[in-house]
């Protein structure tokens, strides 16, 4: 395909891994922060074109994974209420509370409603004025703008049976959450593309003094990969610590103020509790009091439903990039896409998911060297750039 096939030459990753084997003299552990990234990485092998000096680590960088159980069980005691429409975008309707999903409230016959935008939800709100409609605004930075649109939209229309459930997180905090921890492991980070046209580049260019850690703004391809691992490398063998801007096809500095102007208007910082990792203060957003007519929690009072996280599930450690998917003990057996335990195996851009999909077994940055990655179960070939 055109403007994708040039993004995934085998040629040029090679050249550019040559490139990060010619000027890397020392180990280095780089974290990715995108779960679009994690499938990029897993999917076609990049992590085993690289040197072994590189060590690739993945973080909390999908947003449906970092929704705390508690959210997922408020959103099923709200889509339980018969007054109830609950709407939410298709990857939530799976991942697993403390006793079902989404998915199995709307077979007990709570009304839940997969939608493409929040717009949609302004729009059934528009057309049943007799129900109560909310929107699970579940995401990072990147989905921030639509949602709080969607609030705008209904005050223009006096709508007042529309709310949102929000749990949004922010990218910058859970970095720096990774940075301040006693066990911290990573020397360099890839930030994500897509916040970052959102958000711009400034908020990571304290993190990046604080720690003296390089932090590179790159896209989802693997070409786009390949050289924020290199720019990244470059930075820490001459021992300089800058944000850079892999991506520049599709961020600006500034990132989009627009966008953001309208988020501010919204939504206020506040702190957040992070699924399996706990809570990081000042990681999140919520609505300003000023809209508090559209906030699901405070209308329909389920803040206080609260959920233990299972025993046998370890998505908190994968997230920190402390363990790897296969490394959980229950992973491929008791936690599979269709009978998931944490919401890493049932996201589209969870670390398990994409495990379970294209590495079975540990590869060459997973704890075999020469294994290829590739278990005997395999059910889907990874497309190996190699």
């Amino acid at each position: 395909m055109r403007f994708v096939d040039e993004y995934r030459r085998a040629e040029d990753a090679r050249r550019l891994a040559d490139r990060i084997r010619q000027i890397v003299h020392s180990p280095w552990t780089i974290m990715e922060i995108c779960g679009g990234q994690t499938h990029s990485i897993v999917r076609f092998g990049i992590d085993q074109i690289l040197p072994e000096e590189i060590n690739l680590v993945h973080g909390p960088g999908c947003p449906v994974c970092v929704t705390p159980l508690e959210m997922i069980d408020r959103s099923i005691a709200l889509a339980m209420r018969p007054e109830v429409v609950m709407c939410s975008f298709g990857d939530m309707l799976r991942v697993p509370g403390s006793s079902k999903d989404l998915l199995a409230a709307k077979a007990a016959g709570a009304d839940v409603r997969m939608v493409y935008s929040p717009l949609d939800a302004v729009e059934l709100a528009r057309a049943n004025p007799d129900r109560e409609v909310v929107f699970f605004a579940v995401g990072f930075e990147t989905t921030a703008p639509a949602n709080a649109g969607a609030v705008e939209l209904a005050r223009a229309h006096g709508l007042t049976n529309f709310s949102l459930l929000v749990s949004h997180v922010l990218v910058p905090p859970a970095i720096e959450a990774i940075l301040s921890a006693p066990n911290r492991a990573v020397n360099g980070f890839l930030a994500a593309g897509h916040v970052c046209t959102v958000t711009g580049c400034a908020d990571y260019e304290p993190i990046a003094e604080r720690y003296r850690v390089p932090i590179v703004v790159t896209g989802f391809e693997p070409l786009d990969i390949v050289q924020g691992i290199l720019m990244c490398v470059e930075q820490l063998e001459l021992g300089t610590h800058e944000v850079q801007n892999q991506y520049a096809r599709a961020v600006r500095y500034d990132g989009n103020p627009t966008a953001t102007a309208t988020v501010d208007r919204i939504f206020e910082v506040t702190d957040r509790k992070w699924r399996g990792i706990g809570v990081i203060p000042k990681s999140g957003l919520r609505l300003r009091d000023e809209y508090a007519i559209y906030d699901a929690e405070r209308r329909f009072d389920v803040a206080d439903v609260e959920a233990e996280e299972s025993p046998d599930c370890i998505s908190g450690l994968v997230l920190q990039g402390l363990r790897r998917p296969h490394e959980c003990p229950a992973f491929g057996t008791q936690c599979t896409p269709e009978h998931p335990l944490g919401a890493t195996m049932v996201s589209s851009e969870g670390a398990c998911a994409a495990y379970y999909r294209y590495r079975r077994s540990g590869g060459r940055n997973e704890g075999g060297r020469g294994s290829g990655g590739r278990g005997s179960a395999e059910p889907k070939k990874a497309a190996t750039i190699q």
